[in-house]
């Protein structure tokens, strides 16, 4: 086959231009380095037989709220499981905050600080369709829904800023808040830390945050059925070094990081173009482990069993503490520790009776370190006896994070910094961030906006500038299930 379309990656963002693409009517081609495809959403066994891992992303609030995925009617081709209780976060001597899909729940939860939970929160969640129009494309763009634009960005100046300490009193809800803003990997309190939690913990009480049954291969699996169905093809195991290799595609679309951007289309970018790309910040990484366990982690607080994602870190003091010590090049002794535990509500993750658990803390940037000990503690400080429940465990440092996708700069899952400029440049300021200068080459990774999520966003936007540009077609195809 002569492609008309190269897709290079087999990530969400990749296979959302591919799928794209070949409902246009267009022949494409995706090429994918690794012997599987999934970039960030795959699932492997990676400790025991029968034990399936998700070895990047696990929960996926972007699978229900993103509207690539809304018109490509993911929900229809993958189960979904949406736990009652979105997140929690355990404190000292049984103690916790709990974030429910249910905003009115969560309020009447938080005593006290209940009813100021619910003003951060009502307004967005109220509004969460326009407010992922907003944030779920370039920041640059002049907002469709001002009203509900501004109630966020107001709410991003006082949660990103010492003002954060302001409209809580007790420790529970300031607690619950930075575990979700601690997703953005970096000191707090911050603006894009901020921007993210808060978006983050709308959807939480919106839609919820679901896991796909089997894992997160699924989604991938769904994606690639639909590119077949439609006369595209994967070849895996080819790793592409040149887009020379492509001279008769009329778009290339490039699932890589801005400093694979550089490297693979070289001398056809123009220099001020390639100078902004070496520009372009990476940030601290994650340290990645997977447990298989005998049986449930019985957490201090009984309730948390029901969380779909536990953001272990103690106090909001405690998380920015540790946030603070990733941020200076240190490792600290009680890091901040994203866990999940989908076997809870999926049966095929594990055997009968046994689990899996998912887990990953904050590392510098570049970490050789392993950090099974400092995250088997830390969880183990909230939920005593989990260090008897361990049959085996998988782990990954920031470095083999990068072996195993090259877009994860020194284990930077987000594919560049999620820092308030890098929001707006990303990789570079513009109305059409996707679209490099090289004639038919596409950026559709992660380090273009709306950035890091399994969401396919980012190749949603490429693909349909690249239809554009390319090859004339301005209506969008239908991504519909059929």
């Amino acid at each position: 086959m002569n492609p008309d379309v190269v897709i290079v990656g087999s990530g969400p963002n990749a296979l959302a231009g591919a799928v794209t693409m070949a409902r246009a009517g267009l022949k494409v081609q995706v090429y994918e380095r690794a012997a599987t495809i999934g970039g960030g959403a795959r699932t492997q066994e990676l400790t025991l037989p029968g034990f399936r891992h998700d070895v990047c992303s696990a929960i996926h609030p972007m699978a229900v709220a993103s509207p690539f995925f809304q018109k490509f009617g993911l929900d229809k081709r993958v189960e979904f499981i949406t736990p009652e209780l979105s997140y929690g976060q355990p404190l000292d001597g049984g103690r916790a905050g709990f974030a429910y899909r249910d905003l009115d729940r969560t309020v009447d939860g938080l005593g006290k600080d209940g009813a100021a939970w619910g003003r951060l929160m009502r307004p967005l969640v109220d509004n969460i369709a326009d407010l992922v129009e907003f944030t779920g494309s370039s920041l640059i763009n002049v907002p469709r829904h001002p009203v509900t634009t501004a109630r966020f960005g107001l709410r991003v100046l006082e949660q990103g800023s010492p003002a954060w300490r302001f409209r809580f009193d007790g420790d529970i809800a300031p607690a619950l808040l930075a575990g979700v803003n601690a997703h953005a990997i970096g000191r707090m309190p911050r603006l894009s830390s901020a921007g993210a939690g808060l978006m983050l913990g709308a959807n939480a009480h919106a839609g919820g945050w679901p896991l796909p049954r089997g894992g997160s291969q699924a989604i991938i699996d769904a994606m690639a059925e639909d590119l077949i169905a439609h006369g595209g093809a994967i070849e895996t195991g080819t790793e592409i070094t040149s887009v020379a290799e492509f001279s008769g595609a009329k778009a290339v679309l490039l699932d890589v990081s801005a400093r694979g951007l550089d490297r693979i289309v070289g001398d056809q970018l123009p220099d001020r173009y390639r100078k902004a790309l070496r520009r372009f910040k990476f940030g601290d990484g994650v340290a990645k482990i997977d447990f298989a366990l005998s049986g449930p982690v019985k957490w201090a607080n009984p309730e948390l069993d029901k969380a779909g994602t536990i953001h272990v870190g103690g106090t909001r003091a405690e998380v920015a503490r540790s946030e603070d010590q990733v941020a200076r090049g240190a490792h600290p002794s009680q890091p901040y520790v994203l866990v999940s535990q989908p076997s809870v509500f999926d049966d095929t993750r594990a055997p009968a009776g046994k689990h899996v658990l998912w887990a990953y803390a904050h590392v510098p940037h570049g970490s050789s370190v392993d950090m099974t000990e400092a995250i088997t503690s830390q969880i183990e400080r909230f939920a005593p006896g989990f260090r008897d429940l361990v049959l085996a465990s998988s782990h990954r440092s920031a470095v083999e994070i990068e072996q195993y996708n090259p877009n994860y700069v020194g284990g930077d899952i987000s594919s560049g910094a999620v820092t308030t400029w890098q929001l707006l440049k990303r990789p570079v300021v513009s109305l059409d961030p996707w679209r490099t200068p090289a004639k038919g080459i596409y950026l559709c990774s992660s380090a273009t906006p709306p950035g890091t999520a399994v969401h396919g966003l980012c190749g949603w936007y490429a693909a349909l500038s690249a239809l554009k540009h390319e090859f004339g077609i301005t209506q969008e195809p239908d991504l519909s299930p059929v």
